[in-house]
């Protein structure tokens, strides 16, 4: 209950205080491509239920022969403004009004497509939908921070859920082991810190000090067509399976 009402007033809160940043980028993603200003991503949230997620769209409408669901560096589908949107974490900034509408929280795992979740997905893994879904957390900070660099363009899917997802989904369960009111304050003051060093030329970040408690429980996805597929109308938390 404390944690909804945080986040309910620093959601609303923020939102005010960035309306002209909002302002500003909605109108550069108008002049800059042609289509939809927001972008609605299908996510799976907690409990395995599937909401839509709301970001800044950063891509061009028409991809192409390009239909990878995992973006990697200088992914050709992205616009000029939208690599600006992207490095700053502004495109992410339409979550609040997820936040608001109880869909997420301001911190907690950070939500999959729901193909990568029915795909990929191990036993393990479904821990992390116990809770709510959030706009930041130790797996995203982490996927921030060195994705890029485990990425190969030529695969990039098989590359994520080889490399970096099983990495991201134990850090976020490390890091629903240790919630509290105070943690998710510390993370968002890490996210805020990387965002503003990035900006600044930051490249090189060390381990989440979540990593070594992290490096004990990862495991790693399954692979389609080699274990059953979870549908995700049936995914729930292991204590209601």
């Amino acid at each position: 209950m404390i944690k909804r009402l945080v986040d309910v007033v620093l959601a609303a809160s923020a939102l005010l205080l960035l309306t002209p940043v909002l302002a500003i980028a909605a109108l550069g993603i108008r002049l800059s491509s042609p289509g939809p200003i927001l972008y609605r991503a299908r996510r799976v949230g907690r409990d395995g239920r599937i909401f839509c997620m709301y970001k800044f769209r950063t891509m061009q409408v028409n991809h192409g022969t390009f239909t990878s669901r995992i973006t990697a560096q200088n992914d050709p589908r992205i616009f000029t403004l939208g690599v600006w949107l992207r490095g700053l974490k502004i495109d992410e900034l339409p979550q609040l009004i997820n936040v608001l509408r109880g869909e997420m929280s301001l911190v907690g795992p950070r939500p999959e497509d729901p193909r990568i979740v029915e795909d990929y997905y191990a036993q393990i893994h479904l821990e992390t939908l116990q809770a709510q879904p959030g706009l930041t957390s130790p797996g995203s900070i982490y996927d921030y921070t060195h994705g890029e660099r485990l990425l190969d363009k030529s695969d990039t899917e098989r590359c994520y859920v080889e490399r970096l997802l099983p990495v991201k989904l134990a850090l976020d369960t490390i890091y629903l082991r240790r919630s509290s009111l105070a943690y998710d304050v510390r993370i968002i003051l890490r996210t805020v810190w990387v965002i503003v060093v990035s900006a600044l030329g930051v490249r090189f970040f060390p381990d989440p000090p979540e990593m070594e408690e992290a490096r004990g429980i990862i495991l790693p996805t399954k692979q389609p067509g080699n274990t059953p597929i979870v549908p995700i109308s049936s995914i729930q938390s292991p204590e209601r399976r």
